[in-house]
């Protein structure tokens, strides 16, 4: 289909990114790799005034660290995302997980910030940034703050970005030692999770000293496994870890569609909860 008609701008820097969101208020959007907006363009889903492409700005791109922090720049692409040393190193979960989003061409230009602001539930890298404690920068008129990914997603495809902020980069602390895994079900002609299980584990002495679960396609957000959590701590053998993965789906409200019930995405939480901690603690 062909898209409504709509202004266009490529501001060179983020400070005039802000100001063309801020003069045009809630009637922008921002394209980033646009593989989230252009398809809401055609079908005629999204009727903005402006579209701001945010593709040129060169600080929003790369990888680097500050201190006990990976700072990822959120126009940075899934696929540098997967192959960056400093991700693959201390952030070994995002780069797994997003090794699996679509395919080749989608990971070439889609980016990890336009991912997470999209905030589809749906998503497998959302619940990554919730199980890694990630934060997220904004940017906007008032200057930069910073938001806790927990207090990121805040329903169905809303964030907490306010219409004149825009997402410049991805913190997440630095985690050596630490096991992980990310366990998805999906359809075999799509790689949308029905289900998706990111799971972040630390081993002590043959057990599982800490665990970070976070969930896909479990709600309205991404969700923490809290319940779950709480249960793997201590958890030292196969059935210790299948006891704690029942605990997965508590406190969760997974939708009804097509592709599966509410209480078959619930049965798939325990079952991809208890794939993913034991590949990751190495019990498996």
């Amino acid at each position: 289909m062909i898209p409504p008609a709509f202004e266009y701008t490529r501001p060179a820097s983020v400070d005039e990114a802000v100001r063309a969101l801020a003069d045009a208020g809630e009637e922008a959007k921002i394209l980033a790799g646009g593989q989230s907006l252009l398809p809401l363009l055609r079908l005629r889903l999204a009727f903005p005034d402006l579209v701001v492409d945010i593709g040129r700005i060169p600080e929003l791109r790369g990888v680097r660290e500050d201190g006990d922090t990976l700072v990822i720049g959120a126009m940075t692409t899934h696929h540098d995302v997967v192959r960056d040393p400093l991700v693959r190193r201390y952030a070994g979960l995002l780069a797994e997980a997003t090794a699996t989003v679509a395919d080749p061409a989608v990971r070439h230009r889609g980016t990890l910030g336009g991912s997470l602001a999209h905030a589809d539930p749906a998503g497998d890298l959302p619940c990554v940034a919730l199980a890694l404690d990630a934060e997220l920068v904004a940017a906007g008129p008032g200057g930069r703050r910073t938001i806790p990914a927990r207090d990121f997603f805040v329903d169905y495809l809303q964030s907490a970005l306010a219409p004149d902020e825009l997402l410049v980069e991805v913190r997440v602390p630095k985690r050596e030692g630490w096991s992980f895994h990310y366990e998805k079900f999906h359809q075999v002609a799509q790689s949308w999770a029905i289900v998706g299980v990111a799971a972040l584990v630390r081993n002590d002495d043959g057990r599982i000293a800490e665990a970070h679960i976070g969930l896909t396609n479990m709600g309205s957000t991404p969700l923490r496994a809290t319940a779950a959590e709480e249960a793997l701590a201590g958890a030292d053998g196969l059935d210790a870890v299948a006891r704690a993965s029942e605990a997965a789906a508590e406190g969760t409200r997974p939708s009804q569609d097509l592709s599966a019930s509410p209480e078959y995405r619930e049965h798939l939480a325990r079952v991809l909860t208890r794939r993913a901690v034991l590949t990751a603690s190495g019990m498996g």
